[in-house]
């Protein structure tokens, strides 16, 4: 009766250590949940039953401390349940063989007292009724003061709700807006019929041309040769003179499921949560415009966006929907070859959609592209990151060889086809980069790897001599500020010619018009914020800084880390 509630309150307080609270919102985090979780567990004489009625409490903690190890702060986020239906097996199971020190602490933390609770029951043990008056007594005082605290929090804290900062009632809320999501999203094929953007190609019917939007996946700008890598991660781009490569790029989502929405649409952060069940894709611009598309996708389907999206293409296939799948993203090229020649003639638009540098590193290349060795132990921990950053950079050495074959068979039809090719990823990764060991992606609050993606265009010989200017002004913006989102939309309908009430010119890296616009993140509530309100920490500033990527920095830095106080946390439930 006393020990179940303690332990529950192990998340709130490494919350408090982790979510730079203030006192009041501290003491609010710990001493409500606390009062009420002694209050249920009192509720009855019978306090196996009532712990076993409590596991959803449990799993909500677990949960909580799972994602304090993988990312060392932040809340479970709406995303984080969303993940749950639009991730699919093969990477969870790569995640979970990566998460034994998080998942054994949980175990040890929650199974023991759930399996004395069910002895408790089968054995008919009771608390006794002078222990329940006491512990009622102690959990009405803790929540009381719990409300003193909370009101407190309200009174000093701008912003201050309890829907985002008492744990779990906040998490329980995320849980309801994910499922309200998961049914908004299910019905968008409905709520986005009328949906059209008066799309018009402004060159002749009868020019045929070629356009490829190739999205890469996990991919870091920082690991690319070509934008000043120091290992040749680009052995066969870089040999290139017609790339241009565009270095002070963000994303705008370090989410799959969201990001690649927003590099297929208009959508912007702001934009995204009001539009996103709207809108159409850049597939229905291009068809109304008279191109055959096609979307090619070396992922899975689930049951998000991308597959709606997709499918708003002529020709839609998910190459790795077959069970146990396991393709290089090589396979793509032929399908795009073979899509090109089955519509010789026509206008054609094709988007690649990439299994890229998505862990586990080490199965998303072959033996031919591994350069960089030893490369065999990719578990994740700070001790092998050596390896991890070797069987990463072969990723991206096998995404250059893809994009080098791509662009030599668009090469091969001569010089009577305009034809261009953009490459954009949807976010980065962590890998150990600092001293708050965060690995992955897709957290709560980014950090500058997990958005700072590389952006190339290539356009051929006859696209160069039949519209100069927009290559000419492509490459004399490759040193601009740039947002992924903002850009590929109209970037893409600008190197086909394509006009459209709803293309904003001054996005279009090809258009001399082009405008850097204020950094932007979209958040786990759908909000689109100033970059500087994300999350990013001191680490994070300082790498923006020193690759000179501007951005508002005035309220990035922090006094203390909160990676630091949560590791010294967690060595202690270790222990």
């Amino acid at each position: 009766m006393w020990l179940y509630p303690a332990l529950l309150l192990v998340a709130n307080v490494a919350l408090c250590f982790t979510e730079h609270y203030s006192g009041a919102s501290c003491a609010a985090n710990v001493f409500l949940p606390g009062g009420v979780f002694l209050l249920i567990c009192a509720s009855s004489r019978n306090v196996g039953r009532t712990v076993l009625l409590c596991l959803p409490l449990s799993i909500y903690a677990a949960f909580q401390i799972v994602l304090l190890f993988l990312y060392g702060e932040s809340l479970i986020a709406i995303d984080m349940f969303l993940n749950v239906v639009t991730t699919n097996p093969a990477e969870v199971n790569e995640l979970l063989g990566n998460l034994g020190r998080a998942i054994l602490t949980v175990v040890i933390i929650y199974v023991p007292p759930i399996a004395w609770a069910v002895w408790l029951l089968c054995t008919h043990r009771d608390v006794p009724r002078r222990a329940l008056r006491t512990a009622r007594r102690t959990g009405a005082a803790l929540a009381a003061a719990g409300v003193l605290a909370t009101i407190a929090a309200y009174a000093t804290i701008p912003g201050y709700t309890v829907r985002r900062q008492l744990f779990p009632l906040n998490v329980m809320d995320n849980t309801v807006q994910a499922v309200v999501r998961f049914h908004a999203t299910r019905d968008y094929p409905k709520t986005s019929r009328d949906f059209t953007y008066h799309a018009q190609s402004t060159r002749p019917d009868s020019l045929q041309e070629v356009y490829i939007l190739v999205i890469g996946e996990t991919c870091r700008a920082d690991n690319w040769q070509l934008l000043g890598y120091g290992r040749p991660t680009n052995p066969r781009l870089a040999q290139r003179s017609d790339i241009i490569a565009f270095s002070h790029v963000l994303s705008e989502s370090n989410t799959t499921h969201k990001s690649v929405p927003l590099l297929l649409s208009p959508l912007t952060a702001e934009t995204f949560g009001d539009s996103i069940y709207t809108v159409k894709s850049i597939f229905r611009a291009f068809r109304e415009a008279g191109f055959a598309t096609a979307f090619f996708s070396n992922q899975r389907r689930n049951h998000s966006f991308i597959d709606f999206f997709g499918e708003q293409a002529d020709t839609c296939l998910f190459i790795s929907d077959t069970p146990g799948a396991l393709r290089s993203d090589s396979a793509l090229v032929p399908m795009a070859r073979n899509f090109i020649r089955t519509n010789a003639g026509r206008k054609i638009f094709v988007v690649l959609h990439t299994y890229g540098s998505h862990f586990n590193y080490r199965d998303r290349y072959t033996d031919s592209h591994r350069r960089f060795v030893p490369d065999d132990n990719t578990s994740a921990s700070r001790g092998n990151r050596d390896q991890l950053v070797n069987a990463y950079d072969n990723t991206i050495v096998s995404t250059d060889a893809m994009l080098a074959d791509l662009i030599e068979s668009l090469d091969a039809q001569g010089n009577s086809v305009p034809a261009a090719m953009l490459f954009i990823p949807d976010h980065g990764e962590d890998i150990f980069d600092d001293d708050r060991e965060r690995f992955l992606h897709a957290s709560p609050a980014p950090t500058y790897w997990q958005i700072h993606v590389p952006l190339l265009i290539w356009t051929s010989s006859y696209h160069r001599s039949a519209y100069p200017t927009l290559t000419a002004t492509a490459s004399a913006n490759s040193g601009r500020q740039i947002s992924s989102s903002r850009t590929v939309f109209d970037t893409m309908l600008s190197l086909a010619g394509i006009r459209t009430p709803e293309a904003r010119a001054y996005r279009a890296l090809t258009d001399s018009s082009y405008r850097e616009e204020p950094r932007m993140y979209l958040n786990d509530y759908n909000e689109g914020l100033p970059l500087s309100q994300s999350g990013l920490h001191d680490e994070d500033a300082e790498m923006f800084v020193r690759k000179n990527i501007s951005a508002e920095w005035h309220n990035l830095f922090f006094s203390f880390s909160s990676t630091e106080y949560f590791g010294k946390f967690s060595k202690i439930i270790c222990i």
